[in-house]
């Protein structure tokens, strides 16, 4: 009997000038032959902003897309759609955790123009937590509430130039938030690896997106950390797929405008395996 496949993906960013996904079906190859699909945060945009329609129109298209594909999908909520849904994380057996990424940084974009309200929010957030046996959900769930209250920026733009405009003052202005964006890239990792050890140490993957660099990290007891890039340029995106008993890591490929699945650049094997403390 052929095993059940399921496919991850990340920060499409459907609905934003900059994604290079202008139809949803442009993304139905990457669907092929997967019973299960994940999308795992910042999917679109659903933060309040100045064009309601154009937001509401991009989440029915999402639906209608959903509805039609002969794959089961979960939504992850990511920074850029806390409320698509209420699943912020997710753990499947072989020691996969999933979630968007966002939750290993205090101010959740340190690249960013909202970096500074973006750390208030939170830590307002995080004070008013109660005790829980499981402190990382209750964690997500405050990632998620601040990231409701910080309204769409260049991403409600429609205009090219203006979005070009906005883009650079939100994201590369001043010029010290270059630093941001290379320093997150270069402590994601190590990041990811504290946020397991102190929340799930039992894992032994951590699949993510939103720092937009794809990439596969082992660290030194074994854990393998994955983020998945984006579909803005330029860095690029990978594709998770997987099955009971095998984890492969491919390149994503761009033919005609769609996007399929390229090359494996990795595989693991889904069994039991130490993973020190």
């Amino acid at each position: 009997m052929a095993q059940s496949l399921t496919r991850i993906i990340s920060d499409l960013h459907y609905g934003d000038k900059a994604s290079l996904v202008k139809d949803l079906g442009q993304i139905a190859p990457l669907l092929d032959g997967a019973s299960r699909v994940l999308f795992n945060g910042d999917t679109l945009d659903t933060r309040p902003g100045p064009a309601p329609d154009h937001t509401a129109r991009i989440v029915d298209d999402l639906k209608t897309f959903t509805r039609q594909s002969p794959a089961e999908f979960v939504l992850l909520t990511g920074n850029h759609d806390p409320d698509i849904s209420p699943h912020h994380f997710l753990e499947l057996p072989g020691g996969l955790f999933v979630t968007h990424g966002d939750i290993v940084f205090d101010n959740i974009v340190p690249w960013g123009r909202d970096a500074l309200v973006a750390g208030t929010l939170v830590n307002a957030e995080r004070n008013g937590l109660p005790s829980s046996a499981d402190k990382l959900a209750r964690l997500l769930g405050a990632h998620r509430r601040a990231c409701a209250a910080i309204p769409q920026r260049h991403q409600a733009e429609r205009h090219g130039l203006r979005y070009l405009s906005s883009f650079l003052t939100d994201t590369l202005w001043p010029p010290r938030r270059v630093w941001h964006i290379v320093d997150s890239w270069r402590t994601f990792p190590q990041r990811a690896q504290r946020l397991l050890d102190e929340h799930r140490p039992q894992a032994r993957f951590m699949i993510s997106g939103h720092t937009h660099w794809p990439g596969i990290w082992r660290q030194p007891d074994g854990r393998i950390i994955i983020n998945t890039g984006s579909y803005c340029p330029p860095c690029g995106q990978l594709l998770i797929e997987f099955d009971d008993e095998h984890l492969s890591v491919r390149r994503v490929q761009r033919k005609g405008g769609d996007f399929h699945p390229g090359r494996v650049v990795a595989e693991f094997a889904l069994t039991p395996a130490h993973v020190s403390a």
